[in-house]
């Protein structure tokens, strides 16, 4: 990988950040990057994008409509080819995986 393409991968990693903040989880008024659901965003050199993210629970509301949203929302990217989301309850979501400001934003600091 050139290291130009490293500084594209990177950028875009930054953008789909920024886009993942946009996404709250329905029942906490924290968005999912915060709450710690996103546990890996891949990219390849092709701006294939694969996100690997969690749940609160099993058997979250939003179980079937999150994802959706998230490949929707990145999917909107202009440079995204392509975006896969993969829930995995492994390991499975704790408030230790929080941000700081996600804990405080809830009064748990």
């Amino acid at each position: 990988m050139s290291e130009e393409t490293a500084n594209d991968t990177q950028d875009l990693g930054e953008k789909i950040v920024k886009v993942l903040k946009t996404i709250y989880d329905p029942e906490i008024p924290v968005d999912i990057y915060e709450l710690g659901l996103i546990y890996d965003v891949f990219v390849n050199e092709e701006n294939e994008v694969k996100i690997l993210m969690t749940l609160t629970s099993p058997n979250c509301p939003v179980a079937e409509t999150l994802p959706v949203e998230v490949e929707e929302k990145v999917k909107s990217l202009d440079v995204v080819k392509d975006t896969e989301v993969e829930i995995t309850f492994d390991p499975p979501w704790t408030q230790d995986l929080m941000s700081e400001e996600a804990k405080l934003e809830l009064g748990l600091l």
